[in-house]
């Protein structure tokens, strides 16, 4: 789950970066209009790459999700000041 996050996440700013380098390379040169258009969309992408990277998969442990192992299941419980460990 976590390499197709990431590869999408690339996928989205390396589209970002090419929007924006070729809308002040060349396309300025054929239409201003269409180079500020061009940087507008590219503004709204890394938002988009950031919630799609950061987004929870189904097979992601959440942060109250018990993990199937009691040690840990103990040990986050007592982090989350759910259960006291006692001495």
């Amino acid at each position: 789950m976590y390499a197709r996050r990431r590869r999408a996440y690339f996928l989205l700013m390396g589209g970002c970066l090419v929007l924006f380098v070729s809308a002040w390379t060349f396309v300025r040169l054929l239409s201003v209009e269409a180079a500020v258009a061009m940087c507008v969309v590219a503004m709204v992408i890394p938002p988009v790459a950031a919630m799609i990277a950061n987004r929870r998969g189904p097979d992601d442990r959440w942060w109250d999700d018990p993990s199937g192992d009691p040690k840990s299941d103990e040990w986050w419980d007592e982090l989350d000041g759910k259960r006291r460990h006692d001495d």
